[in-house]
């Protein structure tokens, strides 16, 4: 609340540089900041009596702004990139999925190895645990399980994240 805003009868005051005036009537502290070309700020309106500051509002506002954009800017979020195989993959087609597997872990990304199953290869399940086991030994220095592998219906899937 600002301004006219504040309808409390009496507020704890502090001027803009930060020191306490004490306790004074809302038509004191609304006159002292509109003398002084600054707004009345209500800072801790459960206080008793509630607590507002003199201060420049709309600058005290712009730098929160300033300071949220800085905080999102510096967030890394973290994405999920997933990487397809089959229960007969050969050895060839496997490598390009590995090396594909550490540029994204070295990017930071996480990534999620699938393994769907289409008719019969259902029956085939344990060589795809094989297929993982090769998969994490050699991304191993990139990276590490997060999610151990796990039969979903007719797909298997794991879950790896980059080390730090």
């Amino acid at each position: 609340m600002i301004n006219d805003q504040i309808r409390d009868k009496e507020v704890r005051l502090i001027d803009e540089n930060g020191t306490q005036m004490g306790i004074v009537s809302n038509k004191e502290a609304q006159d002292l900041a509109l003398s002084k070309r600054l707004d009345l700020v209500k800072i801790s309106p459960t206080a008793k009596p509630p607590v507002c500051k003199i201060m420049d509002y709309s600058k005290h506002r712009f730098d929160q702004q300033k300071k949220e954009k800085e905080a999102r800017k510096k967030q890394k979020t973290a994405t999920i990139k997933e990487l397809r195989l089959s229960p007969n993959i050969d050895t060839h087609d496997i490598n390009v999925k590995i090396k594909k597997a550490k540029e994204f872990l070295k990017n930071g990304d996480k990534v999620k190895i699938s393994i769907r199953f289409k008719g019969r290869e259902i029956g085939y399940s344990d060589n795809s645990l094989e297929i993982f086991d090769m998969f994490v030994k050699s991304v191993e220095e990139y990276g590490n399980i997060e999610k151990p592998p796990k039969k979903e219906a007719r797909m298997m899937s794991m879950f790896l994240s980059p080390k730090q």
